[in-house]
């Protein structure tokens, strides 16, 4: 399994925005829909503490979304936490 763990919803733009981020530099992930699940959502609720989707981790640590993972990568931060996790 990815260390990349991504919950989305079916309608979101930024969810794919974010696989097609990630997906352009090489990396899997694993997509879990909480659109049609509530018990993944209240687990995303849980881990994350935030309702809105994406909500991105690689490994235990919590990205956030779409713009912190864009924010990670600008700032050579993303590679360090991808290389820990891997």
């Amino acid at each position: 399994m990815s260390a990349i763990v991504m919950y989305t919803t079916g309608f979101c733009p930024y969810c794919v925005a974010a696989k097609n981020f990630l997906k352009n530099r090489g990396n899997t992930w694993h997509e879990v829909r909480v659109d049609a699940d509530p018990v993944r959502r209240a687990e995303m609720i849980e881990r994350a503490r935030r309702t809105s989707v994406p909500q991105i981790f690689v490994g235990d640590h919590h990205v956030g979304g779409y713009e912190e993972l864009v924010a990670l990568e600008r700032s050579g931060e993303l590679r360090a936490i991808l290389e820990t996790a891997a």
